[in-house]
């Protein structure tokens, strides 16, 4: 007899969601990164501390970029799933109507 397909559970599949985003978003942070070391690179003349400030804008500004937008994109991801309204209040207001 065939067996039905398993469901995956909205657990697993808003993991896989948030490393989908993740992964996107770890390419755009070493994008504006690279961006960033560009231009200290064009402004800067003295070679003795070249090397040092581009490794410190590219990991301050890459990883800044990554937490920032790794925390919203856990906001986005919390706020669809709908387990934020419970802990709003929000549904005590409705059963008070």
């Amino acid at each position: 007899m065939p067996e039905p397909d398993p469901v995956t559970s909205p657990r697993h599949s808003t993991i896989r969601l948030f490393w989908r985003i993740f992964r996107l978003l770890a390419l755009l942070s070493i994008v504006i990164a690279g961006i960033a070391v560009i231009l200290v690179a064009r402004g800067d003349s003295a070679p003795a501390s070249h090397m040092n400030m581009m490794i410190a804008t590219a990991l301050g500004i890459g990883l800044t970029v990554l937490v920032g937008t790794g925390l919203m994109t856990l906001v986005f991801i919390s706020s669809s799933s709908g387990q934020d309204d419970a802990a709003s209040g929000s549904q005590i207001k409705k059963d008070e109507e």
